[in-house]
Formats: structure tokens, C-alpha cells, sequence
């Protein structure tokens, strides 16, 4: 069992660092767009603030993911492991076609499939999915409103200055912007990892009697992630950063400020959203204040049929994992 522990760990912290991979988009995808910094010092910078996310916030998000979606006990390490591959399999198709989707609610729903194999719906805390669910629509939606009247009140106050001033000023801003996305993407993120590896190491007994997330755990998840990040995930900032809408220094500091501030208070409320989702919804509303053409909306149509199906077909893929798990190892 030792040995099976391990390797779940393993690849949970390859899962966390293709997290920072996919991710790293989010992070950077306006501060690259606007050419404030060049991709490869723009991941270095973003990687630097995910891992620097261990000292500014708790780890609500973490227990959230560990006692607030399954009941704990209920899942083993075999579950754990068809929870990790059938949320990977469905990161890596969106990754090969380049869809920003959200890794954090595949491993959502790849946790879902396996517990369903197990217990059924009782097994579910379905108060804990409601809030997650209801946060797919809610992160996105804030992160466009917030972007939208920051991008109105910042046109309203430089409407007098010229555009190459407005420009000057915010790319500067915009390095603390992106860095205070990152600060929340690490924090958000990281800690889903931390739960899944929570709670196999609670499971299997090398806990004790109380659920809670050893400090070597919380140091190896944000050290995956702030690696993951800075290999990058090149497609992914191409769609993000160019192909939904071009942005100017002016509109990507609005677009990750109002972002930043949804994932800073999503961590404190222990909601595990998706940063892309909300990066993505600031992006839009920062884009659409200029005019409504300046958003690719076919671009748009299929991230969003990408965030749709991904609990779902996680949920399928990890259900499926599992009964193959007991059907060829198990049996």
C-alpha cells in the first residue's frame, strides 16, 4: 500500500504542475499580450508569485477540497488514483487544442466519478458542490463586471491624458496586477492539491485520527505549481492573450485587478474557483468596454462549452478509470 501511496503523491504533484502549465496562461496571458513583459520573463515573474502564495493565505481552499466534496472516508487510494488520470485526460485534450479550461474543477470532477462508483449520491456533500458549481457562473461573471467598471472608470479619469501616457503609466501597473493574480492563482490552485494528497495520506492512515495538511505537503504543492507555471503552456497564452481579445497595458491591469480580487476572496471563503474562469471574465469586460466587436465571441463560445463539460466528462472519464481499476487490478 506504501508504494501505491507514493506513487498517488507523485502524480498528484505532476497533476499540480501540469496545473501551473495550463495556468500559467491566466497568469501572464495580459501582461504578454500587451508586451509589458516578454513570455519567458513573464512565467518567471508569475511562477516567483504562485509559490510565493505560501505565506499570505490559509489553506481553506484545501480543506475544501478535502472534506468538502466527498466525505473523506469514503474515498481510497484507488479512487484517488482514477481521480487524478481522468482529470488529466481531460486537461490534456483541451491542452492539445489549446482550451483555457478549468484544471481545478476537473479534479472536481474526478473526484465525483469514482466516489459515485463507490457510495452513490449519499456520499456526496452536496452543499460543498452547490458553492463550486454556483462559482463557475459567479467567478467568470464577477471578473467582467469588476473589469468592465474598472476599465469605465480608468477611460474617465486619463480621458484627458494621451494614449502613449495612459500607456507608460499602466504598463508599470501592470506588473503589480499580474503579480497579485499570481499571488491568487498559487494560493487557489495549489491548495486543491494539497486536499487530494490530504486526504489519500488520511485514508490510509498516515494522519492519525485527525484530517489536516502536513507542512511538507503544502511546500511540495506550491513548488510543483510555480514550476508547472513557469514551463508554461504556450497554446493556451496564445488564446487567452491574443486570440479573445487585444488588450492595452490599461485594459490588462483592469482585466487581472479584477480578477486578483475575486480569487483573493474566493481563497478566504475556502470556494476552490476556477482562475481561469475568472481571468477570462475580466478579460472580456476590460476587452468590451472599447466596443463589443473587440471580443472574439467565437473564441468566447468554445471556452465556455469547454468549461461546461468539464465536471461532467472528468466525472466520466475518472468513474471509468475506476470500474477499469477494479475490473484488471482489483479483481
Amino acid at each position: 500500500m506504501l508504494t501505491l501511496v507514493i506513487l498517488v503523491i507523485l502524480l498528484a504533484l505532476v497533476y499540480d504542475f501540469l496545473n501551473g502549465m495550463n495556468d500559467a496562461a491566466n497568469s501572464i496571458a495580459t501582461v504578454v499580450s500587451t508586451k509589458v513583459l516578454s513570455p519567458r520573463i513573464a512565467v518567471l515573474w508569475a511562477a516567483f508569485f504562485n509559490f510565493a502564495a505560501i505565506f499570505f493565505f490559509g489553506l481553506h481552499v484545501a480543506t475544501t477540497m478535502g472534506k468538502g466534496i466527498v466525505q473523506p472516508g469514503i474515498i481510497d487510494a484507488y479512487a484517488i488514483l482514477a481521480s487524478l488520470l481522468g482529470a488529466g485526460l481531460w486537461v490534456h485534450f483541451c491542452n492539445t487544442f489549446g482550451l483555457p479550461i478549468s484544471v481545478s474543477h476537473a479534479l472536481v470532477g474526478g473526484l465525483i466519478g469514482p466516489a459515485l462508483m463507490i457510495g452513490g449520491t449519499k456520499v456526496l456533500i452536496f452543499a460543498g458542490i452547490k458553492k463550486i458549481v454556483l462559482f463557475i457562473f459567479l467567478s467568470p461573471l464577477i471578473g467582467f463586471v469588476v473589469g468592465s467598471l474598472m476599465m469605465i472608470l480608468t477611460l474617465w479619469i486619463f480621458k484627458n491624458i494621451s494614449p502613449w501616457r495612459v500607456d507608460k503609466y499602466f504598463r508599470s501597473l501592470q506588473l503589480f496586477s499580474s503579480a497579485a493574480f499570481s499571488l491568487g492563482h498559487g494560493s487557489n490552485d495549489a491548495q486543491k492539491t494539497m486536499g487530494i494528497i490530504a486526504i489519500l495520506l488520511y485514508n490510509t492512515g498516515y494522519l492519525g485520527d485527525k484530517f489536516y495538511v502536513p507542512a511538507w505537503v503544502i511546500i511540495a504543492a506550491y513548488l510543483a505549481i510555480g514550476l508547472g507555471t513557469y514551463a508554461g503552456g504556450w497554446k493556451v497564452i496564445k488564446t487567452l492573450g491574443v486570440g479573445l481579445t487585444n488588450l492595452k497595458p490599461a485594459g490588462g491591469y483592469c482585466a487581472e485587478t479584477a480578477a486578483a480580487s475575486v480569487l483573493f476572496i474566493t481563497a478566504a471563503m475556502g470556494i476552490p474557483v476556477s482562475t481561469t474562469h475568472t481571468i477570462t471574465g475580466g478579460i472580456m469586460g476590460a476587452g468590451i468596454v472599447r466596443r463589443t466587436s473587440s471580443v472574439k465571441w467565437s473564441v468566447a463560445y468554445n471556452i465556455i462549452l469547454a468549461w461546461i463539460f468539464t465536471i461532467p466528462l472528468s466525472l466520466f472519464f475518472s468513474a471509468l478509470i475506476y470500474w477499469l481499476i477494479k475490473i484488471i487490478w482489483l479483481r
